[in-house]
């Protein structure tokens, strides 16, 4: 009985872990905690913005060992993911992949012709969105986005890109600007 009790008591003191990724019918690792999405975008970024939350599409592809490597590793620090969910929605989209995506202009592609749309030829991709849907809408595919991180980024500079955007950073200086400002 003590060490039952000694045992439950070690487990209601331990650090909650990230949960694992789940691997999805189409190969892509998958957060349990990434957008279920009609997959159109002005509706979920909207969505994303009445929550009090930045919108930002991952890009990735089935056996690509840096998406897996952001899954294993990035996600699976408690202060990044915890960080990630509290400040951002995260739609997941396949490079290759064939589902109808509304892009903000109205426009219906498969995942394949979005990332092809925006010009995102690297996995993991993390596009980030300026909040407002509606004046998204006018923009060139380019001037949509806020930051972009093109390819496997280390955990902490992966947190401090995610950062980058929620602190709106990208108003007055570059991500590697950034990068250099802060400390330690």
């Amino acid at each position: 009985m003590l060490l039952a009790t000694a045992a439950m008591s070690a487990l209601a003191v331990a650090p909650a872990r990230a949960a694992e990724p789940i691997l999805t019918d189409d190969g892509l690792y998958k957060q349990p905690w990434f957008l279920e999405s009609f997959l159109e975008l002005a509706d979920d970024l909207d969505e994303a913005q009445k929550a009090g939350k930045r919108f930002v599409v991952m890009w990735e592809l089935k056996g690509c060992p840096y998406c897996k490597e952001t899954h294993f590793v990035n996600f699976a620090r408690d202060d990044i993911s915890n960080y990630i969910k509290a400040n951002f929605v995260v739609l997941q989209l396949n490079i290759i992949g064939s589902r109808k995506v509304k892009d903000f202009d109205g426009q219906e592609l498969s995942e394949k012709e979005l990332a092809a749309k925006y010009g995102v030829r690297f996995t993991p991709t993390f596009q980030f969105f300026d909040e407002n849907a509606a004046a998204l809408k006018g923009r060139e595919p380019p001037k949509r986005e806020v930051a972009r991180a093109p390819g496997y980024l280390r955990p902490d500079d992966f947190l401090a890109m995610f950062r980058f955007v929620r602190d709106k950073a990208y108003v007055d200086k570059s991500f590697r600007d950034y990068l250099k400002s802060q400390p330690g």
